[in-house]
């Protein structure tokens, strides 16, 4: 069984030879395992881990994205970003947001925005057929990801009173990167001439303790975007597949009804993402990537407590509906013998 055919297995619950598993780690993280195995690349590092997916993507060939005096770098919306270092490793923050003062649509007129004409397709085909034996995926978090893509130009505070407020600058902007997107992924689906498998979006709806927004805003200003997105996918022949950080309990039946497929990460640490309960109430309706806490056994767990959680899961999930990953990209401080643990334990790991 290839890794194509055990994903494929996974979401119609037909069994597989192991469950199939998707690699999430930082930088730095990603650099101690590759040492630990004598490999130079990052695709030669998913052969050990045993990865079962491949990301493929248009190549850039748009305006000059600058790099300033201070090292801060550009990101589409003329927003602003500097890898910003925490000791052992840096992650990318905002540092200049084009939209913070922006209070009227009409203003927006004179920013750049981004073109799908941006971007060159016409390796798509020849990537798919590269990693024909993978499950191949278009997209990632940062699509639509209304929420954190427009606070990254507007700021977080803004943004969540824009959503309470329905702002109506916030809506342009929401209505902006919906058509930018959607016409990058269609043209990347029309490329692949039906080989593209799943369709990587994101919004991360969940707080550590709840939902970031109610499910009435959800459903008014978010879900009809989405549903279209999911149903561009599935136009295609592909999976569709969010992201979503925290608590995403209470909207998982909503984002089952506007045609999700996969949910990620599943955060087991946030409240109300217990993996038994999640188990017993959406079993056979949606299927979940993730899982095995990147918060707290991976890093502060022993061995035995990391093969013990991935254990759970193939006992739950025996048929099928969980691809056993990392809740989020495992983190700086780690034990590399943890995460060995956990593909070994998955069944995936070439030693």
């Amino acid at each position: 069984m290839n890794s194509k055919d055990r994903v494929y297995s996974c979401l119609a619950y037909k069994g597989y030879d192991r469950p199939p598993t998707k690699h999430y780690g930082t930088p730095e993280i990603n650099q101690e395992l590759m040492d630990y195995f004598g490999v130079n690349t990052y695709e030669a590092l998913q052969v050990k881990l045993g990865d079962d997916f491949r990301h493929i993507n248009p190549k850039y060939i748009g305006p000059e994205l600058k790099t300033f005096e201070d090292g801060s770098f550009e990101g589409l919306w003329g927003e602003r970003y500097i890898n910003y270092s925490f000791g052992k490793g840096t992650y990318k923050e905002a540092v200049y947001l084009p939209f913070k003062n922006v209070n009227d649509v009409d203003e927006l007129k004179s920013f750049r925005a981004p073109s799908p004409d941006w971007y060159d397709y016409s390796g798509i085909k020849e990537d798919c057929e590269k990693y024909q034996d993978y499950c191949i995926c278009i997209g990632g978090a940062g699509m639509p990801d209304f929420m954190n893509g427009i606070a990254r130009c507007r700021g977080v505070e803004q943004v969540l009173f824009d959503v309470g407020m329905e702002n109506t600058v916030f809506l342009a902007l929401m209505e902006q990167r919906f058509h930018f997107f959607y016409e990058m992924l269609e043209r990347m689906l029309q490329a692949g001439e039906g080989l593209i498998d799943v369709v990587c979006l994101g919004e991360d709806l969940g707080s550590q303790n709840g939902l970031l927004i109610s499910p009435k805003s959800y459903d008014k200003l978010f879900a009809p975007y989405m549903e279209k997105m999911f149903a561009l996918a599935h136009k295609y022949g592909a999976k569709t597949m969010m992201h979503s950080c925290g608590s995403t309990r209470q909207i998982i039946p909503r984002l089952i009804e506007l045609g999700l497929d996969i949910l990620e990460v599943i955060q087991v640490d946030a409240a109300n993402m217990d993996i038994r309960e999640l188990h017993r109430d959406f079993y056979g309706k949606i299927a979940f990537c993730g899982s095995i806490s990147v918060q707290s056994t991976l890093p502060f767990g022993t061995e035995e407590d990391v093969i013990n959680e991935v254990e759970l899961r193939k006992e739950l999930f025996s048929e099928g509906g969980m691809v056993i990953a990392p809740t989020h990209h495992i983190q700086v401080g780690t034990p590399i013998n943890n995460i060995l643990a956990m593909y070994r334990a998955i069944g995936s790991l070439q030693e």
